[in-house]
């Protein structure tokens, strides 16, 4: 396959002998590596008529994979937080447990969960998304379901690192499996869709959890006992209805057409992903996430986000609580609503915003003031009104910062193993953070709960803000030596098959800023 010569208008100098052997100019790098496109169903149509049936696709992917997604999602998010809202109708007091007590067992579910991240897409890959993600639906949702049957903190203990051993696979894996659907320019306001359920489930759990703890004495059972029981019950309902209800990958999708799956295969390949394609597991694709710098600083970045966003999401209902801003019992849960509707709308548009301007980074660093605001607000007032006011900016600045920074990675990697690998890390790493959001609104701080604020406020200038903007110059940066054809020397001599294998590294896979 050749290439035309081309003239770089940015670096103002013809081809060298070692780019002539691919066919670029410095700065002009072709999209090499896809000459095994599938044959071009619509060929002969026109742009229009293309363009027409490239939306009904969509239309269709969409209808069938963010529906039943979002639900998963929404299922496990309330499934792991839930227990903030058990604790306010007697949790600690029938299992005689401490504060400190039950913060260990929030920070234990964290660690089964972190450490067990990095290598659920691995599985994911090898199982397939059909059967490993109902399956360990199913498996959350009978840890769940006993978490409602303990009598001890050494029960709780026990149940609370089973769920998050279980619950490891599913946000890192919905978001690679994703993100080998749709192109990089249209997933960030899937990913948006998709992680808005999060701040769904805050204000859907508060309700839920309002009208369970009624059943209080029913069957000899406490109300957060029901909270456990009934959730995790609907739980391991929908893992099995998703057995038929998740799809494979595109190229073994039963809902798609063989036309169709061409024509998805075909323009993941004309966005430069390789994403969907079959490969063999091998360790160097584990090695190429490790020793790329981007993996970790997005991991810095995430953990700026996710850190402020579990100590937000499990303490919000003792903020508001009879020990924080002075409300009780049921008007407590329900004053926790608005905050996690406000950031679900937000998450979407700012994925949306993302997609279009291709500035996630800037997206990033404007929404995180936003959090710094209300978690300074949380710390310097003693009023109500301006503390419940700093909850809504708190959630506003955290929220959509979580899918912004999981798109903004999986842009900017390519190779099918190393996204999923990366993610695996970014979000694992992110997800230990929990351990010390679990540990930071301390009874004996209330109501000011200074130290709790303190770090979120901490987390989201250093990490967020401050890596965010980190990453972006130096995306900048790397940018513009590709355009200047400084990274031309890596492709010299190498065939099509081996420069498609550098991934992200080809100096054509320009980064989304």
């Amino acid at each position: 396959m050749s290439f035309p010569e081309k003239r770089d208008s940015d670096s103002g100098h013809s081809p060298s002998d070692d780019e002539k052997k691919v066919g670029v100019s410095p700065g002009q790098f072709q999209a090499l590596g896809h000459a095994d496109l599938p044959p071009d169903p619509d060929a002969g149509l026109s742009q229009e008529e293309k363009a027409r049936i490239d939306r009904r696709l969509l239309w269709k992917l969409d209808l069938r994979l963010i529906p039943w997604l979002c639900l998963l999602y929404l299922i496990s998010f309330l499934d792991r937080t839930n227990i903030g809202n058990a604790r306010l109708v007697g949790l600690e007091d029938d299992l005689n447990i401490t504060g400190g007590q039950y913060n260990a067992a929030l920070s234990l579910f964290f660690v089964s969960y972190s450490l067990s991240e990095p290598l659920t897409n691995v599985l994911l890959k090898r199982l397939r998304p059909s059967i490993f993600i109902p399956a360990i639906m199913v498996l959350w949702g009978i840890c769940m379901t006993t978490m409602g049957l303990v009598h001890n903190f050494q029960g709780l203990m026990a149940a609370r690192f089973w769920l998050g051993l279980a619950e490891a696979g599913l946000f890192p894996g919905i978001n690679y499996y994703l993100s080998c659907w749709y192109k990089r320019n249209e997933f960030g306001i899937r990913a948006a869709i998709f992680f808005s359920a999060a701040a769904v489930s805050g204000s859907f759990g508060g309700l839920l959890a309002a009208a369970i703890a009624q059943m209080d004495g029913v069957g000899g059972k406490a109300g957060w006992s029901w909270i456990f029981i009934l959730e995790g019950i609907a739980t391991i309902f929908v893992g099995v209805a998703s057995f038929w209800m998740v799809f494979d990958f595109p190229d073994e999708a039963t809902f798609l057409s063989p036309v169709d799956r061409e024509r998805v295969i075909r323009r993941l390949k004309e966005d430069q992903q390789s994403s969907a394609e079959h490969e063999d597991f091998q360790l160097s694709y584990l090695w190429a996430s490790v020793k790329d710098w981007k993996t970790w600083l997005y991991a810095v970045i995430y953990m700026g986000a996710d850190g402020p966003l579990y100590a937000f999401s499990l303490f919000l209902p003792t903020i508001i609580g009879p020990n924080g801003l002075g409300f009780a019992g049921t008007r407590a849960q329900l004053l926790s609503v608005p905050p996690y509707a406000a950031a679900a709308c937000l998450t979407i548009l700012i994925g949306y915003v993302a997609d279009r301007t291709h500035q996630r980074g800037l997206c990033n660093a404007g929404v995180s003031i936003l959090g710094i605001i209300g978690f300074a607000m949380l710390l310097g007032s003693k009023d109500p009104a301006v503390q419940y006011a700093g909850t809504f900016l708190g959630a506003l600045g955290i929220y959509p910062c979580i899918a912004n920074t999981i798109t903004w990675a999986s842009n900017n990697t390519e190779g099918v193993y190393k996204r999923g690998v990366t993610l695996g890390f970014v979000i694992g790493w992110g997800n230990l953070n929990g351990v010390v959001s679990s540990n930071i609104y301390r009874r004996k701080d209330a109501p000011t709960y200074y130290v709790g604020h303190g770090v979120v406020l901490s987390y989201l200038v250093l990490f967020l803000l401050g890596g965010s903007t980190l990453m972006y110059f130096l995306l900048r940066r790397e940018n513009a030596n590709r355009r200047a054809g400084k990274r031309d020397d890596l492709v010299a001599g190498k065939s099509e098959k081996e420069i498609e294998a550098l991934g992200d590294v080809r100096p054509n896979f320009i980064y989304t800023l």
